[in-house]
């Protein structure tokens, strides 16, 4: 979530005005939005404080395609949905996207859409303090005996902390129900 608020920040980049227009409208209760009406200007106003991305895949002078790699190519840490009236084909597979949603969205499916983007973030964090908690959980199991670890509050705390986060990560699994994606249309 961005930092500067308390709501995430959500960008959406379409050239379409009164498309853009309405996704703002629709989010803008949840969310602090903003909207960008070609994909230059997208790219002048997304930044680190960007959460989620919006991204149609056709518009004149720079398309999606051409957004997607450079927020890419800059590192940003942002969730890039695709949505638009593109049908998807297998160049889909290569495109380093969080999601992919086809034209038109109704107001309670373009929330989803958005929810579910953060919670894809929500998940890549805790799976990275996952890995680092379990390797540092390792070091301790390769180094110190049984009794040593058992008898450690910091060991048995980082256990705690290991179990803690693993239940969180299965419940954030369950509600992304990644096998099962509903396709919301």
């Amino acid at each position: 979530m961005s930092s500067a608020t308390d709501s995430p920040r959500v960008l959406i980049v379409d050239d379409e005005e009164r498309v853009a227009s309405t996704y703002e409208l629709r989010l803008s209760e949840n969310y602090e939005t903003a909207v960008a009406l070609s994909g230059e200007e997208g790219l002048q106003m997304v930044d680190e404080e960007t959460d989620v991305v919006l991204l149609d895949r056709r518009m004149p002078g720079m398309t999606g395609d051409e957004v997607l790699q450079e927020i890419r190519k800059r590192g940003l840490d942002c969730r890039v949905v695709m949505l638009t009236a593109v049908d998807p084909d297998f160049e889909i597979a290569d495109m380093d996207i969080d999601d992919y949603v086809v034209k038109p969205v109704d107001r309670e499916n373009l929330i989803k859409v958005v929810e579910r983007a953060l919670t894809i973030s929500e998940y890549n964090s805790q799976m990275q303090d996952l890995s680092s908690l379990k390797l540092k959980r390792n070091v301790l199991e390769v180094e110190l005996s049984g009794q040593e670890l058992q008898e450690n509050p910091k060991y048995q705390r980082l256990e705690r902390e290991i179990e803690q986060l693993e239940e969180e990560i299965e419940t954030m699994e369950n509600t992304l129900d990644i096998d099962q994606v509903d396709l919301y249309l």
